[in-house]
C-alpha cells in the first residue's frame, strides 16, 4: 500500500503544472492534500474519478484559503471531517477516513488523517493560533488513539522537529516553525505512541519538503522537513519504505511517500 502526503499551495495552480498527470503516474491507494484552496465546484472532481480515486474535500469557509483533502481507491467505512472545535473546522485543518479490516486485501483495520497545521509566521497572533492548536490537538489525538490503535497521519504541521530537519538550525532557532516550544511539543506528541516514519528509515541530513521561493532556496537545497507521515506504534511492523519526493514540483512543498506492507501480518 502507498500513502502519500502533499502539501499543493492550492490545488488549482497545481493541476495545471500536470498534477494530474503526476497522481496517475504515482499510482498510490491514498493521497492526502493539504492546502487545496478550493471547494468541489473549483476542482475536475470526474478527472480524479477517471483514475479510480473516491474524493473527499474538507475546505476552509474562506474561500481561496487553506484546505484539506484525501483520495483514495478503496471506499472507506468512515469519513470524519473536522475534529469539533470550531476555530480549526472553519478553516479545514482536518480530514480522516477509516478502513474496516479486509483479509481480500490484506489489510488490517486503520485510519489515515490529513491535517494542516496552522502557519504562525504571517503575525504573532496566528503563532497563539498555531500553538494552540498543537495543544488542542495532543489530546484530541491521544483520545482518538485509544479506539483506532492503526493510525497514519499525513501532513503539513509547519514544525522542523530536530536540526538534522532544517537548513540553518542556528539562524532559524527564534524563528516560528523551529521554536522550542514547537519542537518541544514534537516531541512529546511522538511519545504518545507514534513514528517519524521517514527517520524510522533515514538518519541522512539534507532532506526538506518545504523551500522558500525566494533566493533560490529549491535550487540550493536550503529547506525545512515540516510534512510528516507518523504511523502509530501499532502499525510500525507494517511500515517498509518512505520516502521524500523531491522531484515533484507543483508546490513550495514536495510530497512525502510510505509505504506499508500488510501481508502476513493480518494476525497483528
Amino acid at each position: 500500500m502507498k500513502i502519500i502526503s502533499y502539501n499543493l499551495n492550492g490545488i488549482r495552480a497545481a493541476l495545471k503544472k500536470n498534477l494530474l498527470q503526476w497522481v496517475k503516474a504515482t499510482d498510490a491507494d491514498i493521497i492526502c492534500f493539504q492546502e487545496i484552496k478550493a471547494t468541489f465546484k473549483d476542482i475536475p472532481v470526474s478527472l480524479f474519478e477517471e483514475l479510480g480515486y473516491h474524493i473527499y474535500l474538507y475546505p476552509a469557509q474562506k474561500l481561496g484559503y487553506s484546505g484539506v483533502a484525501i483520495l483514495t481507491k478503496e471506499i472507506p467505512k468512515n469519513i470524519i471531517f473536522g475534529c469539533d472545535m470550531a476555530d480549526y473546522d472553519n478553516e479545514g485543518r482536518i480530514l480522516r477516513i477509516d478502513f474496516e479490516g479486509n483479509n481480500k486485501n490484506n489489510y488490517v483495520p486503520f485510519s489515515v488523517m490529513s491535517v494542516y497545521v496552522p502557519s504562525g509566521a504571517s503575525s504573532p497572533e496566528r503563532q497563539a493560533f498555531k500553538i494552540q492548536f498543537l495543544k488542542d490537538f495532543y489530546p484530541y489525538i491521544k483520545q482518538i488513539l485509544e479506539d483506532t490503535k492503526n493510525l497514519v497521519i499525513c501532513g503539513d504541521f509547519n514544525v522542523c522537529h530536530n536540526a538534522i530537519d532544517i537548513h540553518n538550525p542556528k539562524a532559524n532557532a527564534k524563528n516560528p516553525g523551529f521554536l522550542p516550544e514547537e519542537r518541544s511539543w514534537l516531541t512529546e506528541f511522538l511519545d504518545i505512541g507514534f513514528v517519524d516514519t521517514f527517520r524510522h528509515f533515514s538518519a541522512e541530513p539534507h532532506n526538506y519538503t518545504w523551500w522558500s521561493y525566494r533566493a533560490g532556496s529549491r535550487g540550493k537545497n536550503l529547506g525545512w522537513r515540516i510534512d510528516y507521515q507518523f504511523a502509530s506504534q501499532n502499525i510500525a511492523a507494517y511500515l517498509t519504505k518512505s520516502h521524500i519526493l523531491s522531484e515533484a514540483k507543483h508546490s513550495d512543498h514536495c510530497p512525502v511517500l510510505l509505504e506499508m506492507d500488510f501481508f502476513g501480518n493480518l494476525d497483528k
